[in-house]
């Protein structure tokens, strides 16, 4: 469904305590059904190495993304492209953030909440986006079918990550959602 909606990747999300959790099986299906100029992303949290190069055994991952605290050197260590995500703390200095993680392909930012790596539904205020970091931006965090022109006009990111806004329930997809949501984000993108 996101193929034909005109997404530009798939996020695979192997993390247990999720609702939106694939099992390495279910990816390797999923991977099949999608057309070759998808990229497929895979969303670890914390993971153990020996998890994370699992599923790389068994899945054509073309991307990593990280949602937890890994350090660049964790995260380089799969010689594998990755993005880090960064969760938008009042105190977090982006910049710094960025800095230490020099590898990074890009930065997915998202929503800050204790205790919770991402998926909360919650959007933080998009004006403490980057405009000069010279970085790929990847913005998240409580963007639905009617927020997220505003929110691509408002901080001009690279790319938008959208989970929970696009469902019907808790890891369901809901097709018209995501079918309005990608003609949002690509009409604000000027795309």
């Amino acid at each position: 469904m996101v193929a034909e909606a005109g997404a530009d990747a798939l996020g695979l999300v192997f993390y247990e305590h999720s609702p939106r959790c694939v099992t390495a099986p279910e990816a390797v299906s999923i991977a099949a059904a999608v057309p070759p100029f998808l990229t497929l992303v895979g969303l670890f949290v914390n993971a153990s190495a020996d998890t994370v190069n699992e599923v790389l055994a068994k899945v054509p991952l073309n991307l990593l993304q990280f949602h937890g605290d890994e350090p660049a050197e964790y995260c380089e260590q799969f010689q594998r492209p990755y993005i880090k995500a960064l969760r938008m703390k009042e105190d977090l200095d982006v910049l710094a953030a960025m800095a230490g993680h020099p590898g990074a392909r890009g930065f997915l930012l998202d929503a800050y909440r204790p205790g919770v790596p991402g998926g909360t539904g919650e959007s933080f205020d998009w004006q403490r986006v980057p405009q000069d970091s010279g970085q790929q931006i990847v913005l998240a965090g409580g963007l639905t079918p009617d927020n997220v022109a505003a929110a691509i006009r408002q901080a001009h990111p690279q790319g938008v990550d959208v989970s929970g806004g696009v469902e019907s329930s808790p890891g369901r997809k809901d097709a018209d959602r995501v079918y309005t949501f990608i003609a949002a984000a690509r009409q604000a993108g000027g795309g």
